[in-house]
């Protein structure tokens, strides 16, 4: 594969202003990640303290194998709910190696509430177990709930993607045969109860341990019986009565340990797909990344920069390279792995398009996960790009897209607008993985186009009923629709919501992605095929 070539001029006063804007996202990005992990009330930790209790970081870090990578997903998802007071949505989620096998952990936190779950949080937990049976990864579920936030029960119980959606997807593994081990440090309250009981495997801590549907208080309340937590639900009575669970721990450091040594009898099942290549690092520079992205969301940028920085040699084989070259496509290895690549170098036209789904086809072929760059504007619209047919190429590309077999990966290097989203893997679309960059935005489409549509279709509104043109609403309609776009399309808002992964320092993408297409290959192939597209 020919080597990518860097046209960046690192002297240049462009390259220097965008660095130091983009350097300074990416410490903003780590001060609130360090936060989300770490800051909490001093009442919290010693609580947790006085009840002989690791906190959840520092139980992972009995847990996973020494010197092996961490990744951690949706660090600050729930970072603009609840008025700040769920860090990390209350729990913590991310792949890791233990006793030499990948497993996604979920780890509750409680130090925020006792644990209690919230919306986000079980949004977070469905979200790392749908990934679970996506890619057959063993999970290992640290568990310290209070249960879920009474208070927002109609968001935690009755809906598809609700908690019962995190029990549903603990019987799918079990079915599949992908193993699950609980380590029980707290209690484990009501629905959450469910969490060891469904594990194939489960460890429970004597004296801080407990599973139960109903708490003390709510037995109580319920049946005017007084019972103690480790009367009801702790590790003798479970252990050595009701069978729920399987062995008994005299602390949290006896627990992991046991859990360290099931997790070692568990069998490792071959990958679909090996590397096939001898791992290289790129040739060009990583931090390089920070003054090749604009600080400008309006500025495209080009993608082959990026992509230089992230696989393996810096070397890439490009298709197509004078056809539809707003979108650049090719193959490349990163980390051993061959993968496709689709990257936008600007909005989608017809040709490239067109381009876009014969390369999908090409790599669902072959056998090659895609991976998708996403810096779009959206499809392109007017007239002459109608008349040329440019929604029936789009759905061209969409429908190759979803009917992919093969492993997809998006990242989101800068904007994501429109139905190019839809092209380009956007969350709804099942892919493996999907981060996002902390300069990135989404939304149906930008700002300023949003604010120009309302304000055209409130002027339109007042000809067509004869009244008079007041340029004040119209200014105070653009003012707020700018507003909200400023607030609701920033990484931040999407991460918190979860419609992502995780933000990522564009200099660890690379790696990353290393981790998810280790985990993505687990998986065999499905079947090819494609819908009908319309010709």
């Amino acid at each position: 594969m020919k080597r990518l070539e860097s046209a960046v001029r690192t002297n240049s006063a462009e390259f220097r202003r965008r660095y130091a804007h983009n350097k300074g996202l990416a410490a903003q990005l780590r001060e609130r990640q360090q936060a989300a992990r770490h800051e909490r009330p001093a009442r919290d930790l010693e609580r947790l303290a006085k009840h002989g209790k690791l906190l959840p970081r520092q139980r992972l870090e009995r847990l996973l194998d020494p010197g092996t990578p961490f990744l951690e997903l949706s660090s600050l998802a729930a970072n603009m709910a609840y008025g700040g007071e769920s860090p990390g949505a209350s729990c913590l989620t991310g792949i890791g190696i233990v006793s030499g096998r990948e497993v996604m952990i979920h780890a509750d936190d409680p130090s925020v509430k006792g644990g209690a779950w919230y919306p986000l949080t079980i949004k977070k937990i469905v979200r790392a177990l749908d990934i679970a049976v996506e890619n057959h990864l063993p999970v290992v579920h640290l568990c310290d709930s209070a249960g879920g936030q009474l208070q927002l029960q109609s968001a935690l119980f009755p809906d598809r993607y609700m908690a019962g959606r995190i029990f549903r997807n603990q019987c799918v593994l079990s079915k599949m045969g992908v193993k699950q081990l609980a380590l029980v440090f707290g209690h484990c309250t009501a629905g959450g109860a469910y969490v060891p009981a469904l594990s194939d495997y489960n460890v429970i801590v004597r004296g801080t341990g407990a599973v139960f549907l109903g708490g003390p208080p709510l037995v109580k309340a319920a049946t005017g019986e007084i019972v103690s937590a480790d009367d009801l639900g702790g590790a003798d009575l479970h252990t050595r009565v009701s069978g729920t669970c399987d062995y008994p721990a005299a602390d949290e450091d006896e627990a992991i340990a046991i859990g360290r040594e099931i997790v070692a009898q568990w069998e490792v099942r071959p990958k679909w797909r090996a590397p096939e290549a001898s791992i290289e690092a790129p040739l060009l520079e990583a931090d390089d990344l920070y003054g090749i992205i604009p600080d400008d969301i309006k500025q495209t940028f080009e993608m082959r920069e990026v992509i230089g920085r992230i696989v393996d040699g810096s070397r890439f084989h490009e298709y197509k390279p004078d056809y539809g070259t707003t979108l650049v496509c090719g193959y490349a290895h990163l980390w051993g792995y061959r993968v496709g690549i689709l990257a936008n170098n600007g909005i989608l036209f017809n040709d490239s398009a067109i381009k876009g789904a014969h390369f999908i086809e090409l790599c669902n072929q072959n056998n090659t996960p895609l991976l998708f760059l996403q810096n779009i504007t959206g499809y392109m619209v007017g007239r002459e790009y109608e008349k040329a047919g440019i929604t029936k190429d789009g759905a061209k590309m969409i429908m190759a897209q979803t009917c992919s077999h093969v492993p997809k990966l998006t990242v989101m290097c800068h904007g994501s607008f429109g139905a190019g989203n839809y092209g380009m893997c956007g969350r709804a679309f099942d892919g493996r993985f999907l981060f996002g960059w902390p300069n990135h935005q989404i939304a149906v489409m930008g700002g300023e186009q949003a604010a120009g549509t309302l304000a055209e279709v409130k002027l339109r509104q007042l000809q067509r009923t004869g009244a008079a043109v007041d340029e004040a609403v119209i200014g105070k309609l653009r003012a707020e629709t700018l507003r909200a776009y400023e607030d609701q399309t920033s990484a931040y808002y999407s991460t918190s919501e979860l419609w992502d992964d995780g933000i990522l320092d564009p200099v660890d993408t690379r790696n990353a992605l290393g981790v998810a297409l280790s985990v993505a290959v687990n998986v065999p192939q499905g079947m090819p095929g494609n819908g009908v597209f319309r010709f």
